[in-house]
């Protein structure tokens, strides 16, 4: 039991510490930080392009008659 005490006093310390000398708010000041309003929007892959999946669809369709039931 004491060693659980040990423990969780360890962590207890150890989170602490961190949030008293760990990154700051104001780092993202730094050059490594991405700022998200600035950034380019990224293209979007063939699963999530709306377009693409209804174009999909429609071939899909085509390709099986208009039959929409499942086997």
């Amino acid at each position: 039991m004491t060693y659980l005490f040990a423990v969780v006093g360890l962590l207890a310390i150890g989170f602490l510490l961190w949030r008293a000398f760990g990154p700051r708010p104001d780092a993202g000041n730094s050059p490594s930080h991405v700022d998200m309003r600035n950034r380019k929007p990224r293209p979007l892959g063939p699963d999530d392009d709306p377009d693409f999946l209804r174009d999909l669809d429609n071939r899909t369709r085509d390709t099986n008659g208009g039959d929409t039931e499942e086997p």
